[in-house]
């Protein structure tokens, strides 16, 4: 029995390149691979070498025209940096990979291995990996510059307190730090009553205390000094001073209220206890356990000075009470603690 067969698939035969003459697959080009990257180099136009701006005060990186960013070394941050020098360079061909080559942190050279392709002669795709090395230079930058020029800010912020002790600035010092506003302070400068913060604009001088207004009950006022004129475009050139007070009241601190703030306090004994202080003053009658608020306005229109600080009132053992039941409250007393 014979059976009928097709015809035979037509397989696809080898050519000679054109060049060197080596049998190859057919292509657009006639060409093999190492001799069409002898005749075109894809990456010719990008550069293999670059220069990084690194500040080595702050430890920040320049993105051109004027901003300064954290960088850490190898991370995505520094490789979408290094990129963008060579961006334009780029852009007429296509980026497949890119990495860092490690190198000696302490070299000030940074290698990035970059994998590109490009459609060269007749269709033909090419892809080829190149390093361009950057040069780590030094260059301060205008945050710290100011910082050591000591003399040069514009507005400094007074903060004072008249105790004997540091609770209300350790407190601040911890918000501060968590709300990450002593970034843009040039300069924090310890004094016997307070601290003071010097800041390159008013702006942020403003910032800082409208957050210490909203912190602790405290006033402040501003003053502001000609530094210099130019007659000739009307641009004045001031330094500005904010002096912060905070009220002298404490944790733990026995204060004496006028009658008439007694009074509007809803009928409160003028002795009471200071409990806590946040954004106001937190009192207590002991005698009668009732609490009452009094925010920094109240504060400055009826002030009050502190009878004894912790450190002079004497620790005592509590051997007996007796529970009082239904007691009455007095005519317009406030809100009574139930601890």
């Amino acid at each position: 029995m014979e059976y009928m067969t097709g015809p035979p698939a037509p397989t696809q035969g080898n050519i000679l390149c054109c060049q060197c003459g080596v049998p190859i697959p057919p292509n657009p080009a006639n060409m093999c691979v190492g001799c069409l990257r002898a005749q075109v180099d894809i990456t010719e136009g990008i550069p293999k070498q670059g220069t990084l701006h690194f500040c080595k005060q702050c430890e920040r990186y320049l993105q051109p025209p004027g901003t300064w960013i954290q960088c850490t070394l190898e991370s995505r941050e520094l490789l979408a940096l290094c990129l963008k020098k060579i961006k334009a360079s780029l852009s007429k061909v296509r980026l497949i990979d890119a990495g860092f080559i490690w190198t000696e942190p302490h070299s000030k050279r940074l290698k990035l291995k970059l994998t590109v392709q490009k459609e060269v002669i007749n269709g033909v795709v090419l892809q080829q990996v190149f390093v361009v090395e950057y040069i780590v230079q030094p260059q301060m930058c205008e945050d710290c510059h100011r910082i050591e020029a000591k003399d040069f800010w514009k507005a400094v912020v007074q903060v004072r307190q008249k105790t004997l002790h540091k609770k209300t600035f350790y407190y601040l010092e911890q918000l501060i730090l968590k709300h990450r506003l002593h970034q843009n302070t040039l300069r924090i400068k310890e004094i016997h009553d307070g601290l003071d913060f010097y800041y390159s604009s008013k702006q942020q001088a403003q910032k800082m205390v409208d957050f210490l207004q909203c912190t602790v009950p405290s006033r402040w006022k501003s003053s502001q000094r000609l530094i210099s004129h130019d007659i000739h475009s009307n641009v004045y050139n001031y330094k500005s001073t904010f002096s912060v007070e905070i009220v002298p009241i404490c944790k733990d601190n026995v204060v004496c209220l006028s009658p008439k703030l007694a009074q509007s306090l809803g009928n409160m004994s003028q002795i009471c206890v200071c409990i806590r202080v946040t954004s106001t003053i937190h009192l207590i009658d002991p005698s009668t356990l009732q609490i009452a608020e009094i925010d920094g306005n109240t504060y400055w229109r009826h002030p009050f000075n502190s009878l004894f600080h912790p450190k002079q009132l004497e620790e005592f053992i509590i051997m007996d009470i007796n529970r009082v039941q239904g007691k009455k409250k007095g005519a317009g007393a406030g809100a009574r603690s139930n601890k």
